[in-house]
């Protein structure tokens, strides 16, 4: 390693042991080779999918999980031109091959060197977040380290990673000004799915069970809430003439709400999944797809082939007000972090995004 930071030997890290079972623990900081970086996490966000392994027991023990965030580097290993320590980046955990079938038909959440994980705090490569500091391997600094600039807060620059997966699932809808799209649910990742899609000029109507979430929605221009308790389909369908919906974007994981999606939308309509990752059977009306003409569509984890415009939204929006910041309604330190967890494991009306603030 050149040009490195003092760095200790150990660090401490939210350590998954088995299912439900975190804990905060001294280990070794990881050692990294040539073409790799060191960063020192300040900021990393709790996302579904680090609940979902933890809670499923989907993967081995031990590991460290989280990948919503960003840091400063500390050291670079043999061979690293781009990075000098002292930069403030952010790591995606997952980059494509850019070579193989599925990343020609650019789906690239296929790709079995995208299914690798790049980045790791110790044990199998889980991202790492949830610790003081990360080994960044080389392919991933190669094309999925990403400078942040001075003047960006640590957490609008942890937004990078999950803002891509949102941008890549309205970016697939194709949206026009004259539509109007349902967002059922209204937690930090359904917010950012709908002011996402309202960027493209479409009418936004959000649902959700909580007042306390849709006045966060409020903050990104989100103006037509709708009570979850009550009929979000007549609802929906009040606001369009009686059509319904063109779109809806379905964020939460109720495989329940996949049949509410579909009979809030018009005929021709879309419903986008884009929670849905437990498998399981989820009942529809096939005909509503067949004569309805009604799409059913997902998307999943994010795509390289928008990372630089996804970079300049989430780095340059927050100096013109795209603060998602506003988000998170929660900061904890490493040391809390099995409370983190919990909140996150049962959200509050109002909680929002979770963030653990190791180098805070």
């Amino acid at each position: 390693m050149s040009g490195e930071i003092e760095v200790p030997k150990t660090m401490r890290a939210a350590v998954y042991r088995g299912v439900n079972d975190v804990r905060v623990e001294t280990v070794p900081v990881p050692e990294i080779g040539p073409g790799e970086v060191l960063v020192k996490i300040h900021t990393c966000g709790i996302c579904g999918t680090d609940l979902k392994k933890i809670h499923t027991g989907s993967h081995s023990a031990p590991r460290i999980f989280g990948h919503e965030m960003a840091g400063t580097v500390v050291a670079v290993g043999a061979g690293v031109t781009d990075f000098v320590p002292g930069d403030r980046v952010m790591a995606y955990h997952h980059i494509p091959c850019g070579e193989c079938f599925y990343c020609r038909k650019q789906t690239f959440a296929q790709c079995e060197t995208y299914k690798k994980v790049g980045c790791t705090a110790g044990f199998a490569p889980s991202g790492g977040g949830f610790a003081e500091y990360i080994r960044v391997m080389d392919w991933i600094v190669r094309r999925g380290l990403v400078k942040v600039p001075d003047g960006i807060p640590f957490e609008q620059a942890a937004f990078i990673e999950p803002t891509n997966t949102c941008y890549k699932a309205v970016d697939m809808l194709a949206l026009q000004p004259d539509e109007t799209v349902l967002v059922i649910g209204q937690g930090p990742i359904g917010v950012l799915l709908a002011a996402l899609a309202r960027r493209t000029g479409a009418t936004v109507l959000t649902s959700d069970l909580y007042p306390e979430r849709h006045a966060v929605a409020a903050k990104f221009g989100l103006d037509h809430p709708l009570d979850a308790c009550g009929d979000v389909v007549a609802a929906a369908k009040a606001a369009t003439e009686g059509r319904g919906a063109d779109v809806a974007l379905v964020a939460v994981g109720g495989n329940a709400l996949i049949q509410v999606a579909m009979d809030a939308i018009r005929p021709g309509g879309r419903v986008m999944l884009f929670a849905a990752t437990q498998h399981g059977e989820a009942p529809f009306d096939p005909a509503a797809v067949c004569m309805d003409e009604k799409t059913l569509m997902g998307s999943y984890s994010a795509s390289v082939a928008i990372q630089d415009e996804v970079t300049q939204l989430v780095l340059e929006g927050y100096l013109a007000g795209f603060d998602l910041t506003q988000l998170i309604s929660h900061r904890f330190s490493i040391e809390d972090a099995v409370a983190a967890i919990e909140l996150a494991s049962n959200p509050q009306p109002d909680s929002m995004k979770i963030v653990i603030q190791p180098g805070s």
